[in-house]
C-alpha cells in the first residue's frame, strides 16, 4: 500500500567521520564496482554516510552545510529498466521526498514538502534532497539519491533540526538513518506507482499563504501537475513550472 512505511533491508554502508562529498565518495564506490554495479545493484543498494561534509553539494550547486550531527547521506539503488520517472509521472526525488516524509509521520512529525526538492518542518528548512537517474542512452542504470537532514547539528537562519522537536536520542544521525534508508526503499518500491506518489506529495505540498515569486510576480500554489510540475497561479493565468528559473523564490518566509 502506498501510504505504508517500509524497514529498510538490503543495504552496504559506507561510513566516514568526514569527507568532502558524499556523493563524490558514491561515485568512487561504484566506479570500484565498474561493469558489476548495476547487477550489484540488483542484490543490495549502497550508501555512504558522513559524520560530516567538507563540500557538500545543494541545488544548482550551492553549497550545503554539513556539520556533524546531521545525516549526510548519498544512495544508490536498483530502478526498472525503462523506467525514466516514477511510474511515469512523478519526479525521483518527490517519491523519495514522500518517503522520508512517511517515515519522519511515524514520529508524531508533520513535514512538508518544498517543491522541487526541500522538506520543511514549522515552515523552516529540515531538508534537502538531490536525485537523479543515472543513464546509458535511453537505458536506465540506477537511481541516486541525495539526502541532507539535519538533526542535533547546527543550523542556519530558516532551518530547523530534529532535536528542536524530538528527544535528543531519536534525532542523532544513527537514529535517523534507519528511517532515511526506509524512505529510499519506499521510493523504490513506488517506480511504478507514479500517480499514487504525486497524490501523497500533493496532500503534503507546502502551499505558502503569501504565494511565491515567479519573475517577479506572486503566484498562488495550485498543486502539482500530472509529471510533478509545480502548478502557479499568477492573475488568472495558471502556469506550470519544471524547473527553478533565476529570480524565483519559493521560499517560505513572509514577504515585506
Amino acid at each position: 500500500m502506498a501510504g505504508e512505511p517500509l524497514t529498510p533491508t538490503g543495504w552496504q554502508l559506507r561510513q566516514l567521520p568526514v569527507c568532502g562529498s558524499s556523493e563524490d565518495e558514491l561515485d568512487a564506490w561504484l566506479a570500484e564496482l565498474g561493469p558489476d554495479a548495476q547487477t550489484a545493484l540488483q542484490g543490495s543498494s549502497l550508501a555512504v554516510v558522513a559524520q560530516q561534509q567538507l563540500q557538500g553539494r545543494g541545488q544548482r550547486g550551492r553549497t550545503w552545510q554539513s556539520p556533524p550531527g546531521g545525516l549526510w547521506l548519498s544512495a544508490a539503488m536498483a530502478w526498472p529498466a525503462g523506467t525514466t520517472s516514477v511510474g511515469g509521472g512523478a519526479p525521483l526525488t518527490l517519491a523519495a521526498a514522500v518517503g522520508l516524509a512517511l517515515q519522519l509521520e511515524t514520529l508524531g512529525l508533520a513535514p512538508r514538502i518544498k517543491w522541487p526538492n526541500d522538506l520543511l518542518l514549522e515552515g523552516r528548512k529540515l531538508a534537502g534532497l538531490l536525485a537523479r537517474l543515472r543513464l546509458a542512452g535511453e537505458r536506465v542504470r540506477w537511481a541516486q539519491v541525495g539526502v541532507g537532514l539535519n538533526g542535533t547539528n547546527p543550523v542556519p537562519a530558516g532551518a530547523i533540526g530534529l532535536a528542536a522537536v524530538l528527544p535528543p536520542h531519536q534525532a542523532t544521525p544513527d537514529a535517523l538513518l534507519p528511517l532515511v534508508l526506509a524512505g529510499l526503499d519506499w521510493a523504490r518500491s513506488q517506480a511504478q506507482n507514479g500517480q499514487g506518489v504525486l497524490l501523497l506529495a500533493n496532500q503534503r505540498l507546502h502551499r505558502p499563504a503569501q504565494g511565491v515569486l515567479h519573475q517577479g510576480q506572486w503566484c498562488q500554489v495550485d498543486g502539482l501537475g500530472p509529471q510533478g510540475s509545480l502548478l502557479v497561479r499568477c492573475g488568472a493565468q495558471q502556469l506550470s513550472l519544471r524547473q527553478l528559473e533565476p529570480g524565483d523564490d519559493l521560499s517560505p518566509e513572509n514577504r515585506a
